[in-house]
């Protein structure tokens, strides 16, 4: 495995799922790294200075040596890629890169719309339909519930960036009002993620009292 000269800058919201799940793959390979939090509430990330690395005016992004990205899943990609290892994090064979790529879809959809909306209703206050997201999160929870009979991960026989992209906002999807009770086989796969050399947390939030 090779290393960067310098440590990767991350830039980021410490409470974010989207910048924890590069995070966590920062740290899964071991390698060097600098947080760099935005001040979000002030419009840091909106600057023209920011958007030099972001365009979109979003985090994560990263900048590795100069070379800078944006985009949670498409930074995964480029860090497996380019300090590995490839074959166990990004699978080349057709059937397991193809479920690789239908986990990173359903964290940018169905995690998105679902757990990741409803904690932004919770924690920061977003103007969402909260009971919608809450059960979106459920619809997708029970699907991967069942998925998980039998494996111990959501696309291989091991740890992929299926998981990491997965892991954050389902791990505190209870920050959003969505149970994880019901689901021991999620409960159990997102402790074997917990338990993989490296494994960094996110912030954490109270959990709410919904009625």
């Amino acid at each position: 495995m090779t290393f960067p000269i310098t440590p990767i800058k991350l830039y980021r919201t410490p409470k974010s799922g989207h910048c924890h799940r590069v995070e966590l793959m920062l740290a899964l390979l071991g390698l060097p790294y600098e947080t760099i939090d935005l001040d979000m509430a002030n419009g840091a990330h909106k600057t023209g200075e920011f958007r030099k690395l972001s365009p979109f005016g979003k985090v994560p992004a990263i900048d590795d040596g100069g070379h800078t990205l944006s985009d949670s899943n498409a930074i995964l990609v480029y860090l497996v890629q380019t300090y590995g290892p490839e074959s166990q994090w990004m699978p080349r064979d057709a059937r397991t890169a193809a479920e690789v790529q239908r986990w990173l879809t359903i964290a940018a959809d169905n995690v998105f719309s679902g757990p990741c909306a409803a904690r932004l209703v919770t924690v920061f206050g977003a103007p969402l339909d909260h009971a919608t997201a809450v059960a979106t999160a459920h619809d997708l929870f029970g699907i991967m519930e069942a998925h998980l009979g039998g494996r111990d991960w959501l696309a291989a026989d091991h740890a992929t960036i299926a998981d990491v992209a997965s892991y954050s906002y389902i791990a505190h999807a209870p920050e959003g009002g969505v149970d994880l009770a019901p689901y021991p086989r999620i409960r159990a796969w997102l402790s074997r993620v917990e338990a993989l050399p490296g494994f960094v947390g996110m912030a954490t939030s109270p959990i709410p009292e919904l009625v």
